[in-house]
């Protein structure tokens, strides 16, 4: 059959040598990634085991205010959504760290829905889940329209798609920002949180945003997700904020950034929550309390490395964290953004970080996080 049909013969024999290297390539992909079991205890964090919360602890020195989002689907979609698990946990702690008591409100109150990205879990994201109070606030959140501006030093408005539909037009929230901005309080908002800031106007009719510097989730990154994001959005979050009149501060895709004009601190994407809870503490008048970086952070640190100055940097970077301070390095971050560059066409950025995280477990020494 093959004698008469030579065409299709070695048809059947290239696409089988495709197959098989498409699957040893995953395989050995699979393997440059941590073990799970070396997370198996991880979901059982509780407050008490995180140093960062129960040593040295600090005395009150206020409250703020976390608004999440009540929106459950992205608008006529039947796709899900909600607020993202690690924008609350991680500022939660951090303000909680710093002697800041947390309340959280949502649009409707009550228990708003939640999206939780299991490859992004972290210690403080399962302590969240596990601590009872924690639990009860979320649970149990304010309405809006029944929040008192004057209990709070400042607020935080938590990221997650559903902002973009509850957010911008609630007239209960802009009235809070509204306040709380012009008593010179601190107002901070992350990734898809700044949707709350578009359409607040001040008592004087100008709109907050005007000639404000700002960062939020860029363009491309919700088209690079979601490529029909024009048609599910009311609208693009950097074009909404354009749009008042901001000054929009884009970083990388998917690296941390934020943007801090006076009071107004934003972040562009979910691993800028770290940083810019703590630059809220210190607008507020405080130094943050020394914090461990994580094993995410440390990835991110590379990763802009890479950025800035290529390869060979990244790698230096990569020796520094691993060999010589002995820190942990989450390298399935760096795994991940090869993928993004994959979808971004970049063939050069997918090899290089492939490259990066194959050194990257060279390098480390697997330490749960």
């Amino acid at each position: 059959m093959f004698k008469k049909y030579k065409a299709l013969k070695w048809i059947l024999i290239s696409v089988t040598s495709i197959v098989i290297l498409l699957l040893l390539f995953g395989w050995w992909f699979m393997s440059l990634l941590p073990p799970k079991e070396m997370y198996a205890n991880v979901s059982k964090t509780q407050v008490s085991d995180l140093p960062y919360l129960s040593q040295n602890v600090i005395s009150s020195r206020g409250k703020i205010l976390a608004i999440v989002t009540s929106t459950d689907k992205m608008g006529d979609t039947d796709k899900k959504t909600g607020y993202e698990l690690t924008e609350l946990s991680r500022a939660y702690y951090v303000f909680e760290a710093n002697g800041f008591e947390v309340d959280i409100a949502s649009p409707l109150g009550g228990t708003p829905p939640i999206v939780i990205d299991d490859e992004d879990m972290g210690a403080f994201d399962f302590a969240f889940l596990n601590d009872s109070i924690a639990q009860h606030k979320i649970k149990h959140t304010i309405a809006v329209k029944d929040v008192n501006t004057e209990a709070y030093e400042a607020i935080f408005f938590v990221g997650g798609k559903g902002a973009m539909f509850d957010f911008p037009n609630n007239k209960d929230i802009q009235k809070v920002v509204r306040e709380l901005h012009q008593d010179n309080k601190v107002i901070g908002a992350v990734c898809h949180g700044p949707a709350a800031l578009v359409n607040v106007t001040l008592d004087n009719g100008r709109p907050l945003l005007e000639n404000k510097t700002v960062s939020g989730f860029t363009n491309k990154e919700e088209l690079l997700l979601i490529s029909d994001a024009r048609e599910i959005f009311p609208f693009l979050l950097q074009d909404g904020l354009v749009a008042k009149g901001a000054r929009f501060n884009e970083g990388t895709m998917y690296l941390e950034n934020i943007s801090h004009d006076n009071n107004l601190v934003t972040g562009q994407n979910p691993w800028s929550t770290w940083i810019l809870a703590e630059t809220m503490i210190k607008q507020l008048g405080y130094t943050p309390k020394y914090r461990e970086i994580t094993a995410e952070e440390n990835a991110i640190r590379v990763l802009q490395m890479y950025e800035d100055h290529g390869v060979d940097k990244a790698k230096q970077l990569i020796e520094q964290i691993c060999e010589i301070d002995r820190k942990p390095l989450a390298r399935q971050l760096l795994a991940m953004h090869s993928v993004v560059g994959v979808m971004r066409g970049d063939i050069s950025r997918f090899y290089n970080l492939i490259g990066l995280t194959a050194y990257a477990k060279k390098k480390t020494k697997d330490i749960a996080y």
